[in-house]
């Protein structure tokens, strides 16, 4: 597996200070305060990561009347699993026309290497198997995960659901000569910047209130 050199970027700090913000202006999104409907299984994404799928799943319903959904499991599925057959189970909480991404990072590929991970992509029909390029979504989810560095295995896998999902949107929205205006670039910068945004945020968000606010509040106010 090809090692990804990662640069930083000149706008990296106003990046995660953008995403910082953002969950707060999902809070405000009337299309995120419904029950889930997008996400069927999810055993690894963070709320956050949920809210933006819902968001951007309820968008391309919306625009182009084509559902998509996401199954996010950690279990480990064995060598030459059938992911279509698996799938069936969730058909009863699927509206056609649809298509299924499936993010399996604890699947084996082969049990001789143990090399393990696996994305289906599976659409209720051969039409809508026509609106996305399978190599597209899938190469958005697993460059993720093949990205070395020092980020939990639980920040990739929530990033690469999501570029995968927004890819495949993405894709179907582009189909139609539609686009949507809430998927993520599909750029590995942002992409690193969004782990980042994941493993930092809390502390910077403590970091603001009991010592940058204080400091900047006493500044305001001419005491020293």
């Amino acid at each position: 597996m090809h090692k990804v050199k990662l640069e930083a970027s000149p706008f990296k700090e106003l990046a995660i200070l953008a995403l910082c913000l953002f969950p707060f202006f999902l809070q405000a999104n009337p299309l995120t305060n419904t029950l889930p409907t997008s996400v069927l299984k999810n055993d690894l994404l963070k709320i956050e990561a949920v809210e933006l799928i819902e968001t951007m799943g309820q968008e391309l319903q919306s625009k182009t009347g084509v559902h998509a959904y996401a199954i996010a499991s950690n279990e480990h599925f064995p060598e030459h699993f059938n992911l279509v057959e698996y799938s069936k189970q969730y058909e009863v909480n699927m509206t056609k026309p649809y298509v299924l991404f499936i993010f399996a990072p604890y699947a084996t590929i082969t049990k001789k290497s143990g090399a393990q991970g696996r994305v289906g992509i599976i659409p209720s029909s051969e039409l809508v198997r026509k609106m996305y390029d399978y190599d597209d979504v899938r190469d958005a989810a697993v460059n993720i995960v093949a990205i070395k560095d020092s980020n939990t295995d639980e920040d990739k896998f929530n990033v690469a659901v999501l570029q995968g999902y927004s890819v495949l949107t993405d894709n179907i929205a582009a189909s139609k000569g539609l686009k949507l205006e809430t998927t993520i670039p599909d750029e590995i910068g942002m992409m690193v910047n969004i782990l980042r945004f994941l493993v930092y945020s809390g502390t910077i968000i403590l970091l603001w209130i009991f010592f940058l606010r204080p400091l900047w509040m006493r500044r305001k106010n001419g005491k020293q």
